[in-house]
């Protein structure tokens, strides 16, 4: 456990003050950047410390010039700081609505135009999230999703949620499919012990929308991408 111990004292050593200092400045002059590079900091640097590398590959093939969707599978608690700590620019991403409503994180999260997913399978609270989602990849900013919906208990692709999907179409945004391997290792679901390894993170040619006819199409185009990135056994 004194991994997991070192990445959550470094945490808490650089997001204390971090929190007390760029907080405040994001309120008061709407510069959210301070606090979104810090966060990067401590993640990476958290990793790094807990001994996790990250191994990031295909950075060079996102967009520059323009907002995107990153599609990822997800096998483990490490995911998001790995992919926060890699895509360069900003991005966003969904997030339960209970974790708004955290003392500091939440204030975070809400400054970062972080969105609100209720999980009650209501069509209009669905609408509700890719609305806020178009909003957000309008003013630039990334969008970072989880397609499967939940961590994979062994490490194989579950099905894929049709929310992003409807946001791809609507927004006509870039997907950028993210195969994401070695974390199920490092960090198994259901433990809070972290073992020293490598964090593959690999980012595919960017998907446009408008090339596929429907939904249904282009998440089979998706699918095909992030399964490319993976070990055989984990494509299922």
């Amino acid at each position: 456990m004194i991994r997991s111990l070192l990445f959550l004292v470094n945490m808490v050593a650089l997001g204390i003050p971090s929190a007390l200092l760029f907080i405040p400045w994001c309120r008061l002059t709407g510069n959210v950047l301070p606090l979104y590079k810090a966060t990067r900091l401590m993640l990476s640097s958290s990793c790094r410390i807990a001994g996790v590398r990250l191994r990031p590959e295909g950075l060079e093939r996102i967009p520059r010039d323009r907002a995107c969707i990153f599609m990822s599978n997800h096998v483990s608690n490490l995911d998001p700081p790995a992919l926060i700590a890699l895509i360069p620019g900003r991005t966003s991403a969904f997030m339960k609505r209970s974790l708004m409503n955290l003392p500091i994180l939440g204030t975070g999260f809400r400054q970062g135009e972080f969105i609100a997913v209720d999980r009650t399978g209501s069509r209009a609270d669905a609408q509700r999230s890719v609305a806020e989602a178009q909003r957000v990849l309008g003013k630039g900013v990334h969008i970072t999703t989880f397609v499967e919906g939940t961590r994979s208990p062994d490490g194989r692709m579950l099905p894929f949620k049709k929310g992003p999907f409807f946001l791809a179409m609507a927004s006509g945004a870039p997907c950028i499919p993210v195969s994401i391997h070695g974390t199920e290792t490092i960090l198994r679901k259901g433990s809070k012990r972290i073992h020293p390894g490598e964090a593959h993170v690999v980012f595919h040619e960017a998907i446009d929308p408008a090339g596929y006819a429907t939904r249904e199409e282009l998440m089979k185009a998706v699918r095909t991408a992030i399964a490319s990135g993976l070990p055989e056994r984990m494509r299922a």
